[in-house]
């Protein structure tokens, strides 16, 4: 769990210090990479809350859900449709729905441990 973690830091802290703009174009795609991202790193604490972690879905879900919504942005852009607000949505509903089945699960280990 805690080297996608890790990865996503140093990413963050690279791109902070080298200074590359990204063209407007590319904009949206990194958007949703990002939300892919912190989708993916939310759904991995809840399922290693719930003992339930595994690499291999972690790294295919990722991937998928990334192809997924950079494919729908890029076939949006193509028709002249807004298709990314789409997986942007769906991504941003995914991540509320995890960040409260987190707080269950603190909830309840932090009530078992008293």
């Amino acid at each position: 769990m805690w080297l996608p973690v890790l990865g996503l830091l140093t990413g963050i802290l690279i791109g902070l210090l080298t200074g590359v703009e990204v063209p407007p174009a590319y904009h949206i795609y990194i958007l949703l990479l990002l939300l892919v991202m912190v989708d993916a790193l939310f759904g991995a604490l809840k399922e290693t809350l719930k003992q339930n972690y595994s690499n291999i879905l972690f790294l295919t879900g990722l991937f998928l859900s990334l192809l997924l919504a950079w494919g729908l942005a890029f076939l949006g852009r193509q028709l002249g449709v807004e298709l990314y607000l789409a997986p942007l949505i769906a991504l941003g509903i995914r991540i509320f729905q995890n960040t409260a089945v987190i707080r269950r699960e603190i909830l309840s280990l932090v009530r078992s441990n008293k």
